[in-house]
């Protein structure tokens, strides 16, 4: 892990509030842990001064699973508007917001609306942080980006929103992993602390 990124006050202030809203959910805080171990070994792909909130987003991208969050059922939302209600930034909010190609999910929940309260931008944080959560097994597990996604429509099943989704999904994942796998390429020719994107 970057050491400064990783101490920065506002990493520590989204690790004590991911803990604390995630503590009855043992898996997810396992997962998430996995998801900001990825993260930390993704600093190097985006730019130095945001660092910080990369690692910040990766504690906090879940903690719309909290059950005392639960408002829309969809937890990039629930856990988006908590944030801003207590005051973290637009960047994180929508970093939350839209993790992992929420926005396919959300419009076909009949959420786009809803979701759009957060703006969506593609860069290299989202990037990073597709790739961080989407090489993050459910317990905190490293698997392949193509490992995850069939964890993902086995646990939630073919009929899932989830699997209907997918198709789109998928693209995304693949072309956001592309994209960081591209700048670790050009920043170090070593790439093996990359997750492969197949087995």
């Amino acid at each position: 892990m970057n050491t400064e990124a990783g101490t920065h006050p506002l990493v520590l202030s989204a690790a004590t509030l991911s803990r604390t809203l995630l503590a009855p959910l043992p898996s997810r805080v396992r997962h998430t842990e996995g998801v900001v171990s990825r993260a930390a070994a993704l600093t190097d792909t985006v730019p130095v001064r945001a660092r910080h909130t990369l690692l910040a987003a990766a504690w906090l991208h879940d903690v719309g699973y909290a059950p005392r969050l639960a408002s829309t059922g969809f937890h990039p939302i629930d856990g988006a508007r908590h944030l801003a209600s207590l005051g973290w930034s637009p960047e994180i909010c929508g970093l939350v917001a839209h993790h992992s190609g929420a926005r396919f999910v959300a419009d076909l929940q009949g959420l786009g609306d809803q979701l759009d309260e957060f703006e969506f931008v593609e860069d290299a944080l989202t990037d990073a942080l597709t790739v961080a959560d989407q090489t993050s097994g459910p317990q905190g597990q490293p698997l392949t980006l193509e490992d995850r996604m069939q964890n993902m429509l086995s646990r939630h099943g073919s009929d899932s929103v989830n699997a209907r989704a997918h198709p789109q999904r998928a693209r995304y994942f693949r072309s956001a992993w592309a994209r960081v796998a591209a700048r670790r390429l050009v920043l170090s020719p070593d790439i093996g602390s990359l997750v492969p994107l197949a087995s």
